[in-house]
């Protein structure tokens, strides 16, 4: 051997230097307990609950965690690492051999899990009990147990409550050399529009100071309108996180924008959250033992794993894709498929500095928070309005199959159609083959099984659609298309080329007596900063809105059977009633107005709609169209069998008075 060779070997010999080993480091499981008493799923068996706690580690210096905002930042351990913590939570078969191989994994929305009663249709239960499934009652219908599927959760968002079994991250804070990052930045306060009415506001970050002088409090009823600032006097910091109004017991304006500019804190490094996510289900699927030698608590090979997110959680998958957060730091997917459900054409405002990921953007309310940006579809284009190019799928390999689901209300408030078509909504553009996109018609953002058409703080009754049988259907084909390569139906969404999809102000009402009508729908504007949001008219995005019926029910996408044979008119759109912002969309709830039974009935409020005497021969003829509908949405894959015969059961139970004699 030459002396060069020899050297070159002698070095090949020499120890290493450690490489960081980054990811999921720790799996800690904390109990194990049964579920729904040990009642047998089919073939699948019983199920049981496990929850615990999954320690990560992070490398800065991994380009996967590249855009990680304030990484670099945060504190690091022996090995340069940054280091964090999540609550997770599984239903599993019982036996391990039972199981099909296959997980889903829904991302919590602020804590909540939403899957088993959005999906479902068990029982919404007070107090978080959702969030601690026992019960065979918590199973619903059952579906995703009897076929056999883990169901798993995991923290994301360190602020999330943990009251009532909620799940949350650790996350740490970021510092400037060494010390405390101060900013101004701003706070929009609301009583009683998404939650009970309060005295107190809670704020999004420690204050630095709680010099009322230090900060400022504005106030206006609407969004449009302009803010009237509060002196000094007129509010106090209870502490550090909360304000109240002054004198004591001054309550504040039911949906009133109150906003606060002021010095904040301690911002978390938010978007860990992100590679959270990534490295708890990578670990999962790929991984036997954590670094201590406990074992997965999958038990198992994962065979795929389907990904299911609701509203916010749903916004938080769209932005997970889009920032390259399907690809572990082993280049392994993530994700095989993914089920976006009423996320519009936004995302989550998470990775950011003093970020506030539980900010949904909508006409009224946290209308100029980061959540709406190009690239909004997952087919590539060009953005007239910001010069920019691109798509939320990202091509290098890691993109996940991709079905998303919207109502009415997120073509309203959610700026959906940008998912199908051109930013200035002039024609309709074609998606990849590896993404669907689905309209439910007649459903408010809040569909789901059991509501009630209670007007809360709406003007009109609130809608009780259930879009729940036509997301099972879509989560079945899903769950084909990975598993199997089978193609799920074709997109189903209003058009520009048919004119089903149009802008607002050529939406053409019937008399719809008694009911408040939407005029206008929610802009997506160009804002600027955050803190300091400039909306800018000349640089507007253009979403449109589905066409109506002469009954006012919607022509295109999914027409489930309560919309394809319906009783009355359903909206997803609804007005604030007073005290609240008169004639402002009533956050993300639709309307219902049933219809007459006769024509004299009709004839007498000055209803334009044909009543129920006129439509249907008799109860027997309103059960064989429910039939008919149902059927033909089966054989478009975009209902289940099972579905199907509940629909006709649920007919079949209506009081037959409700069907007079024509």
């Amino acid at each position: 051997m030459t002396r060069p060779g020899r050297i070159a070997l002698a070095l090949a010999l020499l120890p290493l230097p450690p490489i960081a080993q980054a990811g999921i480091t720790s799996i800690r499981i904390d109990r194990i307990e049964p579920f729904a008493d040990r009642a047998p799923f089919g073939a699948a068996g019983p199920y049981e609950r496990v929850a615990g706690i999954a320690r990560g580690e992070l490398d800065p210096a991994d380009p996967h965690n590249a855009g990680i905002v304030n990484l670099d930042r945060a504190p690091r351990n022996a090995r340069g690492l940054v280091e964090y913590e999540t609550d997770f939570y599984l239903l599993r078969p019982v036996d391990p051999a039972r199981a099909n191989g296959r997980i889903i994994y829904e991302v919590n929305n602020r804590g909540r899990k939403f899957l088993l009663h959005w999906l479902l249709d068990a029982p919404a239960q007070a107090a978080g009990a959702n969030n601690e499934p026992r019960s065979l009652e918590d199973a619903g219908n059952g579906l995703l147990f009897r076929l056999g599927y883990t169901i798993a959760w995991s923290g994301w968002d360190p602020d999330a409550p943990r009251v009532n079994h909620g799940m949350a991250m650790d996350a740490p804070v970021a510092q400037r050399d060494g010390k405390a990052i101060v900013r101004s930045i701003r706070d929009e306060l609301v009583s009683g529009t998404r939650a009970p009415p309060v005295e107190t506001f809670r704020l999004s970050y420690e204050a630095a100071s709680t010099d009322t002088r230090e900060a400022r409090l504005t106030v206006r009823a609407r969004e449009a309108g302009e803010p009237l600032p509060l002196a000094s006097d007129k509010w106090t910091f209870v502490d550090g996180r909360s304000i109240r109004l002054l004198p004591d017991g001054t309550t504040p304006q039911p949906g009133a924008l109150y906003e606060l500019r002021y010095p904040a804190k301690d911002p978390k490094v938010l978007g860990i959250g992100f590679a959270a996510t990534r490295d708890f289900v990578s670990f999962l699927r790929y991984e036997a033992l954590d670094a201590a030698g406990h074992g997965n608590p999958l038990r198992g090979a994962a065979r795929a794993v389907l990904a299911v997110g609701i509203s916010q959680s749903g916004r938080y998958l769209r932005d997970h894709i889009a920032q390259g957060f399907n690809q572990d730091e082993r280049n392994r997917k993530v994700f095989d498929g993914v089920l976006a459900h009423i996320s519009g054409a936004g995302k989550v405002f998470l990775n950011a500095e003093f970020g506030q990921p539980l900010r949904t953007n909508t006409q009224h309310e946290d209308h100029t928070y980061p959540e709406n940006a190009f690239p909004f579809s997952a087919a590539t284009m060009s953005d007239p309005v910001t010069g920019a190019r691109g798509a939320l799928l990202r091509g290098d390999g890691s993109d996940p199959l991709l079905i998303e689901v919207n109502t009415s209300t997120e073509y309203w408030q959610k700026g959906a159609s940008l998912l199908h078509t051109d930013p200035l909504g002039q024609h309709d553009i074609g998606l990849p083959k590896t993404a669907r996109v689905f309209f439910i018609a007649g459903t408010q953002h809040g569909g789901r099984a059991g509501l009630k058409t209670d007007r809360g703080p709406c003007a009109n009754p609130r809608n009780p659609h259930n879009p729940a049988p036509a997301l099972r259907a879509l989560l079945m084909a899903l769950d084909e298309w990975v598993t199997t390569g089978r193609a799920p139906p074709p997109s189903r969404v209003p058009t520009i080329a048919d004119r089903t999809l149009v802008s607002w102000d050529e939406v053409r009402f019937p008399g719809l007596p008694g009911l408040e009508i939407a005029r206008q729908g929610n802009r997506i504007e160009v804002l600027g900063d955050w803190v300091d949001p400039r909306p800018d008219r000349t640089k507007e995005y253009r979403p449109l809105v589905p066409t109506i019926d002469l009954d006012g029910n919607e022509t295109s996408g999914i027409r489930l059977p309560d919309i394809a044979v319906p009783l009355g008119t359903y909206t997803g759109w609804n007005l604030y009633a007073p005290p609240y912002p008169e004639g402002e969309l009533c956050d993300r709830d639709g309307s219902y107005l049933p219809f007459a039974k006769t024509a004299a009935e009709r004839a007498k409020i000055g209803d334009g709609r044909r009543s129920i005497a006129e439509r249907y021969r008799s109860k027997a003829d309103y059960v064989a169209q429910v039939k008919a509908a149902a059927k033909e949405l089966v054989a478009a894959r975009l209902l289940l069998p099972e579905d199907a015969q509940r629909y006709e059961q649920a007919a079949q139970a209506l009081d037959p008075t409700l069907f007079p004699a024509p």
